[in-house]
């Protein structure tokens, strides 16, 4: 593979922009083990939690919030990204970077900065609507967009002439075949294999909203003979659940082998934040979604679009309660026919090749460039 020596991988902060550049870094080592894969990170992102474990040389690099308007910090700026790029540029020309990928996070504009300043070819990956600060600066220096969802280039003027190819997601949740491991799944949540499972999760660091609305539907949900596998999240207090349900809950801190938990489920209520949206639609689970209500509603956007399929149901941060928990997830989880109409639906939309299809973009982008 001539073309591809050397590739650097710019994302931090959040999950959403690194998992996707792990799925990516997985399948670059897959296809081309002798690639040399370079990742940036910021001081005090995730990156630094996630990524040495998963074996890939992290580089860390001072990043800057980038102002969202003009204003005196935009006048500092300069100075302090122009260090943060200088940094960037200095491992870009150790490793002889052929291309920079950038995932989004703040720490992907030094890297923008540096490999422009280089010619070296640059691809954004990018999951949201609108994009992310980081990506809409370094869209300004490079034709090569891809983005993670057929919709996005309809949501998004600047995303118009964007190759959509998937979210990159690992091989642990593309080639997972939900039936197969669902026996293991159950036996090893502890769940019963006559009765529906709700999966509740909000994300990696949780979501009180609906941790609470569950927790106090607890005994509704039981009577009514739906099990919950219910993942508090990292960062979130403790909830009580009541001690003599005739059916089980089982409520675990925080969830590593999401596989897992998608394979126990009939049904999953979920934030829908970008990675967990492409993972729901490509394993063809069926979801009640409750958008972040903090934010520029890009949680809203990205679920939207699965709703629409039949793929899934919306319902707002302020409207989950109990009592709706009561009124619409009870029956829906109960409804066998419904559940698998909604799954295929799901999955219809999905895609499980999102890595493969970015590779092939990079390598279009690269040769490109020659």
């Amino acid at each position: 593979m001539g073309l591809l020596r050397s590739v650097v991988l710019a994302g931090g902060g959040t999950g959403g922009h690194i998992y996707p550049l792990l799925a990516f870094a997985d399948a670059v080592s897959r296809h081309y083990p002798e690639v040399r894969i370079t990742t940036l990170g910021s001081p005090k992102g995730m990156e630094n939690e996630l990524i040495p474990p998963a074996g890939y040389d992290l580089r860390v690099i001072p990043a800057f919030q980038l102002p969202r308007s003009v204003n005196m910090n935009l006048l500092r700026t300069p100075d302090r990204m122009w260090k943060s790029a200088h940094a960037a540029g200095k491992i870009l020309d150790e490793v002889q970077a052929d291309v920079v990928v950038g995932f989004g996070g703040y720490v992907s504009v030094p890297a923008y900065l540096a490999a422009w300043r280089r010619e070296t070819p640059i691809v954004i990956h990018e999951v949201n609507v609108p994009p992310g600060v980081a990506n809409r600066m370094g869209m300004r220096f490079t034709k090569n967009v891809a983005v993670g969802f057929p919709t996005q280039p309809q949501q998004a003027e600047s995303l118009k002439d964007a190759r959509v190819v998937g979210v990159p997601l690992r091989t642990a949740l593309t080639h997972l075949d939900r039936a197969a491991l669902r026996p293991q799944a159950l036996y090893q949540f502890g769940l019963r294999p006559d009765l529906p499972v709700l999966f509740v999760s909000g994300g990696s660091s949780g979501a009180r909203t609906i941790n609470l609305a569950v927790a106090a539907a607890a005994k509704r949900l039981s009577h009514s003979g739906i099990q919950v596998l219910h993942v508090q999240g990292g960062r979130n207090d403790p909830f009580d659940v009541p001690a003599d349900l005739p059916v089980p809950y089982k409520v675990i801190p925080y969830l590593s082998d999401m596989q897992l938990g998608y394979a126990a489920a009939d049904l999953m209520l979920c934030r829908s934040g970008a990675i967990t949206v492409a993972e729901t639609t490509a394993l063809g689970v069926p979801a009640v979604y409750v958008p972040y209500p903090f934010s520029n509603q890009e949680q809203k956007r990205n679920a939207l679009p699965v709703v629409e399929a039949g793929g899934g149901v919306l319902v707002d941060n302020a409207e989950l309660t109990p009592e709706w928990i009561e009124q619409h997830i009870i029956p829906l989880a109960r409804d066998r026919q419904r559940l698998a109409a909604m799954g295929h639906a799901a999955a219809r939309y999905g895609r499980r090749d999102g890595d493969e299809a970015l590779l092939e973009f990079v390598l279009e982008a690269v040769a490109k460039a020659r």
